[in-house]
């Protein structure tokens, strides 16, 4: 079976990344024997100043058909700000209803661990966030723009429908784990519609008598977060709230230089990116983090099945950070982008050939 996979690497430091996931890709084919084809889209900043061409239709009809998107990152200050993240990367997330935002929040080491007297084993978790409703459907406007009569209206939307699809594919995942935990993170107690995720969950979660549940507010579950870490396995919320928690949760794991997302529809096309932004003032300087990107690609591979190829790919990663042969997780570490990509891929070689 050949992968069909489709590549955005789009603006600032997205191609430069996305080079050294596929180089890992490349690696872990030829170790573990799957095939893939890679179709590349030249979407983004560069493309729209061109053209004004964000993302068309036909091109939304194509992805439909790959097994999976790799996507660098989107955004350059040239153009409106949030225009070609909310066309392209929010335009696919909701026209290929990719439902599930799914960010893995794992330290791979102790001397990255930000927290006092906390250990990278108290740190792993993983948030599932809702990815196609709630306050990004931009459903308002505003109304007497640049008057000092102007009203901005933007509004929250919620339906049974999605709340329940990702609740239940929250519980399904909260079963692999081995905590088997599920934590509702809602703020229903001061946005009262959001008692639709209380109540759904609830009942969804009779469904499941071997998963353990429990809830928190979306202000103490940041609070507990950095104050004890280690009591969430798995969490599952808002399409706001799971934005906002998964970037506190990044600098817990190391730093948005290491931090991995999917976006996911449980057998379609699913979308995988590192959740960092272009950082168009490091493009070209060859010292973005690539891990993020690399993490992103095993999370792919995990996806389409390659689960012993995407297993091999974070223990590489995990050893080479605890080892501090990657030393430093910033964008101004000693390692170029490129140096730590072939160190990935080679040591990806160097277990194959061992075992």
């Amino acid at each position: 079976m050949t992968h069909n996979i489709a590549i955005i690497a789009g603006d600032g430091i997205g191609p430069e990344v996305v080079d050294e996931g596929l180089k890992v890709l490349r690696t872990a084919a030829e170790i573990f024997g799957f095939d893939y084809k890679t179709t590349d889209h030249p979407f983004g900043a560069e493309h729209y100043l061109k053209t004004g061409e964000t993302m068309p239709e036909s091109v939304i009809t194509e992805l439909r058909d790959m097994d999976a998107i790799l996507l660098g990152a989107i955004g350059d200050p040239r153009i409106e700000v949030g225009l070609l993240e909310r066309e392209i990367i929010a335009g696919i997330r909701f026209k290929l209803d990719l439902f599930v935002n799914l960010r893995p929040i794992k330290c791979p080491a102790d001397h990255v661990c930000p927290i006092k007297d906390k250990k990278a084993t108290d740190i792993d978790f993983i948030v599932v966030r809702e990815n196609t409703e709630g306050a990004y459907v931009q459903m308002g406007g505003n109304f007497k723009e640049g008057t000092p009569q102007e009203v901005a209206v933007a509004e929250m939307i919620y339906t049974r429908f999605g709340v329940e699809r990702v609740i239940r594919y929250a519980f399904e995942l909260a079963r692999t784990r081995p905590r088997k935990q599920l934590t509702l993170c809602d703020k229903a107690n001061a946005i009262r519609p959001q008692d639709l995720w209380t109540r759904t969950f609830a009942e969804v979660g009779e469904e499941y008598p071997d998963i353990t549940t429990d809830h928190a507010y979306v202000d103490a579950a940041c609070m507990w977060m950095i104050k004890n870490p280690e009591a969430f396995d798995t969490i599952v919320t808002t399409n706001l709230f799971g934005d906002i928690i998964t970037d506190l949760g990044s600098v817990l794991q190391g730093g948005m230089g290491v931090a991995a997302s999917g976006n996911i529809h449980p057998g379609q096309v699913s979308m995988f990116e590192p959740i960092h932004g272009s950082a168009p003032k490091y493009k070209g300087q060859g010292r973005a983090n690539p891990i993020a990107t690399i993490a992103a690609t095993a999370m792919m591979l995990d996806h389409l099945g390659e689960t012993e190829a995407s297993q091999a790919i974070n223990q590489v990663v995990e050893d080479l950070i605890v080892t501090r042969r990657i030393p430093d997780l910033s964008s101004r570490s000693a390692q170029s982008t490129s140096e730590i990509g072939d160190m990935i891929s080679e040591e990806l070689s160097e277990i194959a050939a061992r075992s």
